[in-house]
């Protein structure tokens, strides 16, 4: 069993009625029906934006099986949910669908230049959070594998400032390399070499999207590290001063970090 989930409290050996899902996108709540799918995308139940990136139906939601599930419908374009207070995190690729076993999880995608988060909740789920995840959100412990230095850390934080900024806005363009190097105050050979070694690193993790190659667009790196970053709460709104912490703008950057 995932280490991050417990069954909860509840008879699971009958399916029972649905239990009600919502969910939530820029400050507008919708409930969801049971009887049929829920679609999510430029078109359907849910409009997201008139973005020409972004699928007319990209992810469907329906009951069925005594549970929710979330299917990715569009051709293109992926998804990372995360659940468990960012413990647990999946890549929903085209074709793929989950299922929804937590009392909340946050989606979050990119669909050209722009990245989009919305949120779906539930007061009756199969599992919940357990308490060795409850602590390391507490910060008793912590759940992240890999670790970052201070400059890495900043990196991740400049690019992802617009959705760490946000205040109820759930649409952001992510800054060019040039924009959030030039927030951090480096060169774009120091701003390129930190994203490589960022990217490898969670590359070597198993996290998917971030190595480079054909269809692999610099953009598509970036905004992949801000899903997994945010998401992961590898960065959170509390480390938004590392952008302006004049002692690391004047930390030696060894080559290799």
């Amino acid at each position: 069993m995932n280490p991050a989930a417990e069954p909860a409290s509840v008879d699971s050996g009958r399916a029972g009625p649905a239990a009600p899902l919502r969910v939530e996108f820029a400050g507008e709540w919708h409930d969801l029906p049971a009887d049929r799918p829920f679609i999510i995308g430029r078109e359907g139940d849910l409009e997201i934006d008139d973005n020409p990136y972004l699928h007319r139906h990209f992810l469907e939601l329906q009951y069925r099986d005594g549970l929710w599930w979330l299917a990715n419908i569009g051709v293109r374009l992926a998804a990372t949910v995360s659940s468990a207070g960012g413990a647990v995190q999946s890549w929903l690729s085209p074709g793929a669908r989950m299922p929804l076993v937590f009392e909340r999880n946050v989606i979050v995608f990119t669909a050209g230049p722009f990245t989009y988060e919305l949120s779906l909740h539930t007061e009756q789920a199969p599992y919940e959070v357990s308490r060795q995840v409850e602590m390391s959100m507490s910060g008793e412990t912590t759940v992240m594998p890999a670790s970052f230095t201070p400059l890495q850390k900043q990196l991740m934080v400049a690019l992802a400032e617009p959705m760490l900024r946000r205040e109820g806005v759930s649409m952001n363009e992510l800054p060019s390399s040039s924009a959030a190097a030039k927030r951090l105050g480096w060169t774009m050979s120091k701003f390129n070499r930190k994203l490589d070694n960022v990217c490898d690193k969670l590359d070597r993790m198993g996290v998917q999207g971030l190595r480079g190659g054909a269809g692999n667009l610099a953009t598509n790196r970036r905004a992949r590290l801000v899903e997994y970053a945010v998401t992961s709460q590898v960065v959170t709104r509390a480390d938004l001063p590392l952008l302006d912490d004049e002692a690391l703008r004047d930390q030696s950057d060894p080559d290799g970090d």
